[in-house]
């Protein structure tokens, strides 16, 4: 039996305001391609299948175009739970009809504790999911007595096992931040002050866990315990991040194989930092110019319109930063005299871009005498 392992989607999803739902249909072509190509006997998605949990209708439809190509073309089971971005009932309805379709979806805790029985190759797997719940959830829906993320996911663990039939492996998916994972910013904090982190030794038990939440692949405590990773880059922190879903091999022995499968985005999310000439020229040669980028400036002067003069080689600039304006004093904070002299070189560069020209004496001396003049008045200010 061979299992498809994705998660995070995020249909819907904005990247500094631009939709990435084209981006998104793009990579899911790619991941109906790996099933055939590969395949696969069944799809598990571990949430976040939308981007917030009232969701936009042309991501509806997307979501209906994959699921009809994977349960109705081609006859796969799918089973997917909701995370925290996913409005649970929402995604949830209809759950019950849909089985027989093959689409299993899994955003009610007491659906948990009921598998999913797969059969391929003569191999049978239980796939038991833990929708996203926070320890609130947990305790008022069963009056559990727990206070946190993992008191509660322990609890919904017990439970589990008390339903597992032990002459069938079985797979556990769950939407959660297994402690020590490497978390990136386009990923919604479950709580504050680290209190949402669950850990891993609970879950070695089972054949193969499946989680979502974490946008980079990677595995916690043990190698079969694996975020697939999100199916694009929603960050720049993502940049260097390996997108992809994961293949996991099942025979009667369990599992025998684990593999990480690129998936190859229409436009890259990239980082470039330079000097404004330097990096305008190298765009000549660079090979994806539409890809979304964030520029790091390293010049130490200003600069007329510098994003207008990027996106007319890199159409899809869409963050700006100039870390080389910024001086760093430690903790020290830049004094008058100081702050002067930056504002008089910073409007002299100003003024020598729109004019073509250098200042003359007088021209800084009212420009200085301005400055000062500006000072004076924020100290009376004070």
């Amino acid at each position: 039996m061979r299992l498809l392992h994705t998660a995070d989607w995020h249909l819907g999803r904005l990247l500094h305001n631009l939709s990435l739902l084209d981006d998104q249909r793009f990579v899911l072509d790619q991941l109906l391609a790996i099933v055939d190509r590969e395949q696969v006997d069944a799809v598990l998605i571990a949430g976040d299948i939308y981007d917030r949990s009232v969701p936009p209708a042309a991501a509806v439809a997307l979501l209906d175009d994959v699921l009809f190509a994977l349960c109705e073309t081609r006859g796969l089971p799918v089973v997917m739970i909701s995370g925290n971005h996913d409005g649970a009932r929402r995604l949830g309805f209809g759950a019950r009809q849909l089985r027989q379709s093959g689409l299993h979806i899994i955003s009610e805790l007491d659906a948990a504790f009921t598998p999913v029985t797969l059969a391929a190759g003569g191999v049978e797997v239980d796939v038991f999911g833990i929708p996203y719940a926070d320890p609130e959830h947990v305790r008022s829906h069963f009056g559990a007595d727990v206070r946190d993320f993992d008191a509660a996911h322990r609890y919904l663990l017990e439970r589990i096992d008390e339903h597992r039939d032990p002459k069938r492996h079985a797979v556990l998916m769950s939407h959660c931040f297994v402690a020590g994972g490497s978390a990136s910013d386009s990923e919604r904090p479950l709580s504050l002050g680290g209190a949402e982190s669950v850990a891993w030794a609970p879950m070695r038990n089972f054949d193969y866990v499946a989680l979502g939440h974490l946008h980079g692949p990677q595995y916690r405590g043990e190698a079969h315990i694996r975020y697939s990773g999100s199916l694009l880059k929603y960050s720049f922190s993502e940049a260097s991040h390996n997108k992809g879903v994961t293949l996991v091999d099942m025979d009667a022995s369990g599992v025998t194989n684990i593999a990480h499968v690129a998936l190859t985005p229409e436009r890259n999310v990239r980082v470039l930092e330079g000097e404004l000439e330097t990096i305008i020229a190298e765009a000549a040669d660079d090979p994806a110019p539409d890809d979304y980028l964030m520029v790091r400036l390293t010049d130490r002067h200003a600069i007329l319109d510098p994003m207008g003069k990027l996106r007319a080689v890199y159409p899809n600039v869409l963050h700006l930063e100039k870390p080389g304006m910024l001086e760093i004093h430690g903790n020290a904070r830049l004094d008058r005299e100081r702050l002067g002299f930056n504002a008089l070189a910073m409007f002299g560069d100003f003024f020598e871009q729109v004019k073509g020209d250098v200042m003359d004496e007088a021209q800084e001396t009212a420009v200085t005498e301005l400055i000062e003049t500006l000072n004076r008045d924020e100290e009376t200010a004070e």
